[in-house]
């Protein structure tokens, strides 16, 4: 079982603070992700600056788009994002436009997706998919349940790469054990606490004494 990427979310509202963070952690994880907080307040800015600053790490932009995917495609490719992401409503043709321009395209999993529709993404060429614990779920106390473990291996068997989300720690990462999650994606339980950087090799560090 190979063993998974860490990546730091930078849902920042200033790109001088996502800078500061990322410049803390960079060299620590394998992933920089420009957030959409960051994105939306920042635009293809806070990627170029990333880019900059990390020219040989894989940069996300989280778009989480739902229209227009050749043009948000590109643009954020040509800011540096080798990877961006898509919300699971969108339609089959954004979501082949938008493959088409970046590197590698990841659907971000919310709300009432459908088994169904993600053999669509399948048959489309898409094979990463974020399952997603939203921030506003989480602070509602929702939990990981068997059930969201259940669905990333059923996705994990129909070929998709699964990346798993949502107020993370080292502590939780236990959770997947015997599950081949592709990346974990943490913000604040990496750059919010009071070493970043060795928050972050803590995280590597158990994921490797877990997967290794």
């Amino acid at each position: 079982m190979a063993i998974p990427n860490l990546q730091v979310a930078l849902d920042h509202n200033r790109i001088e603070d996502a800078l500061k963070d990322a410049l803390a952690v960079g060299n620590e994880v394998d992933i920089i992700e420009a957030g959409t907080i960051l994105l939306l307040n920042e635009g293809d800015k806070a990627i170029k600056c990333l880019r900059s600053a990390f020219p040989d790490k894989v940069i996300i932009a989280d778009t989480k788009c739902a229209d227009a995917g050749t043009t948000v495609a590109k643009n954020v490719a040509l800011a540096g994002a080798d990877w961006m992401t898509v919300i699971c409503c969108a339609t089959i043709p954004t979501m082949e436009a938008a493959n088409k321009e970046v590197k590698s395209l990841q659907v971000e999993l919310y709300g009432d997706w459908t088994f169904e529709q993600a053999q669509q993404w399948r048959d489309a060429g898409i094979d990463q998919a974020i399952f997603h614990q939203s921030r506003d779920a989480l602070f509602a106390g929702a939990t990981w349940t068997e059930s969201d473990l259940n669905k990333i291996r059923r996705l994990i068997e129909m070929g998709f790469k699964v990346s798993a989300t949502g107020g993370l720690t080292k502590d939780t990462l236990k959770v997947f054990e015997g599950i081949p999650i592709y990346t974990f994606i943490a913000g604040r339980g990496i750059y919010a606490t009071e070493n970043p950087a060795q928050s972050a090799r803590e995280f590597k560090e158990e994921i490797k004494r877990i997967w290794g």
